[in-house]
């Protein structure tokens, strides 16, 4: 497989290596990644294979007699009212799965945001999938977790519990992280690969490029309108999950493209936490990042 020279033994890019990743034709991507990329025409494309692999999973493992345990995010979001869609359609139990959503926002008191607050993870959750399941198909309530910044182990726990996790479905953030779980942004705290790969649920102060990324992907720019503090899974059950699939649709505002490619080809980094997942055992059938044409299309560094 084509990779980076030395790539195992290093955690930089030279600037060159930096250009051909950026630059690099779509279509070559997967052959030089080491989990698979699948890419899509458009985002609508992205959406439908998204709610059909959770929908997919839980049918199987309800022919099974088993438990589906996943952990899903908030970004993307389109999929869920087409998840709720397939799940009323054909019928699909939801009365043994167990739901691990990644995070959830806080105030600056650090207490959650309430679930009608347009930015509240939870509240859309319930909105766009669980409420639009129909009764008899419905996760029991207590089924379906969110992180609880006054009871951090719960879902650690939970998990355990339930013997780990199916899958963990995902996006990817601006600077290539996994739920909230952002580069350490502190001259005080050093951690090691090691330390941050094990994290456990646990409350954080948003990193100020994310606040303004997220401030302008979703509430029109208005920093004063953010949360700035969240409360989020750690990287050990993300890592931890049988299978890991990411989802990235972030084209039309073009922020997204470089952290696609980054998590796709770029060597594991503390600085780009996403990068972790290459190390999951046999990524190339256990890993996928999806992403629409838009999104993995190459970055040209400047204007021609």
């Amino acid at each position: 497989m084509p990779r980076f020279k030395g790539i195992a033994q290093r955690t930089v890019l030279s600037k060159e290596e930096m250009e051909l990743l950026l630059s690099m034709p779509m279509e070559e991507i997967d052959s030089w990644s080491p989990v698979k990329v699948i890419i899509f025409p458009d985002t609508r494309s992205l959406y439908e294979a998204f709610a059909r692999s959770v929908a997919t999973l839980i049918k199987r493992n309800n022919e099974s007699g088993k438990e589906t345990k996943i952990i899903l995010p908030v970004g993307p979001t389109p999929q869920y009212p087409l998840l709720a869609e397939i799940t009323n359609k054909e019928r699909i139990s939801w009365k043994n799965v167990w739901t691990f959503n990644m995070d959830e926002y806080l105030d600056w008191q650090g207490r959650p945001v309430p679930e009608d607050h347009p930015m509240s993870f939870k509240g859309y959750m319930k909105k766009n999938l669980f409420n639009l399941i129909e009764q008899e198909l419905r996760i029991p309530k207590e089924q379906a977790m969110f992180p609880d910044p006054f009871k951090p182990d719960a879902i650690d726990d939970k998990i355990e519990e339930l013997g780990g996790v199916d899958t963990a479905y995902g996006g990817i953030g601006y600077h290539g992280h996994i739920a909230f779980n952002e580069p350490v942004d502190t001259y005080f705290i050093r951690l090691t690969p090691e330390e941050f790969k094990r994290s456990k649920t646990r409350v954080v102060t948003l990193n100020p490029d994310t606040f303004v990324v997220n401030s302008i992907c979703g509430i029109g720019g208005n920093p004063y309108g953010l949360p700035p503090m969240a409360v989020t899974i750690g990287m050990k059950p993300i890592l931890d999950a049988r299978r890991i699939e990411l989802y990235c649709d972030g084209g039309d505002l073009n922020w997204q493209l470089a952290s696609f490619r980054i998590a796709c080809m770029h060597p594991p980094t503390l600085d780009r936490p996403v990068t972790f997942v290459q190390e999951h055992p046999n990524p190339k059938e256990t890993v996928a990042i999806h992403a629409d044409a838009r999104t993995a299309a190459p970055i040209r560094m400047a204007p021609k």
